[in-house]
């Protein structure tokens, strides 16, 4: 899951607009770009957020400056527990020819200190998306660990995962008729990339533009596959 095979097999699928997710960090997310705009493929700068609650949350930001802010806040509450390469694997950040820039010592899987709420409100301070993630899933969704969505958590859809049947899931919250549904891949290895996705009706690939569509605003709209 290097940034060049990433965007290799992003080309490969047709995919237009990807954002990588690595959990709890944006550190990888500035190469991953630099590569994708080669290839005319828009990047969107995300992380996939554990909170305190261990809910699993997609949050989104338009440019590096922010990025690398946010990743300032995830430094202040990540949990300084060290990773066992030997149980977890490696975590490193690598550039365009996958030579190895980085290595975080922190175990990124671990929760943040700080729960929804808290999480919630910077992304949206600073200007971004925040989607809680794989609803569906059993563990480490809203759904698993406090069963409903709490009114005062503002979000700007609903995330499901490649194998969400979305008539289930409305038939069993109530909440969900009330957000858009996005689909994505969720994808651990390259063969997995493209295996879920989201059609966007926009007028342009930009930042501005995806948020309308999340919220079906101005005529822009998106469809979970």
């Amino acid at each position: 899951m290097s940034p060049r095979n990433i965007i290799s097999r992003a080309k490969e699928e047709n995919l237009q607009i990807i954002a990588v997710t690595d959990h709890n960090t944006l550190k990888q997310s500035q190469i991953v770009a630099e590569l994708a705009e080669r290839q005319n493929i828009f990047p969107v700068f995300g992380a996939e957020i554990s909170t305190r609650e261990e809910i699993h949350c997609l949050v989104f930001f338009p440019d590096r400056k922010i990025a690398s802010e946010f990743q300032q806040f995830i430094d202040r509450h990540l949990p300084i527990i060290e990773n066992h390469p030997e149980l977890f694997g490696y975590q490193v950040v690598v550039d365009a020819e996958d030579n190895i820039l980085e290595e975080e010592k922190r175990l990124l899987i671990s929760a943040l200190n700080v729960g929804i709420q808290i999480v919630e409100k910077e992304v949206h301070r600073l200007g971004g998306i925040f989607i809680p993630a794989h609803i569906d899933r059993s563990q480490n969704s809203i759904t698993s660990q406090l069963g409903f969505l709490p009114a005062e958590i503002k979000v700007d859809a609903l995330g499901i995962s490649k194998f969400a049947v979305i008539e289930n899931l409305k038939a069993k919250y109530d909440f969900i008729h009330d957000h858009t549904l996005i689909r994505s891949s969720d994808a651990h290895y390259p063969e997995d990339i493209g295996k879920g996705f989201s059609f966007f009706e926009i007028e342009k690939r930009t930042f501005k533009e995806i948020r309308l569509a999340l919220l079906h605003q101005k005529g822009r709209s998106v469809t979970a596959s």
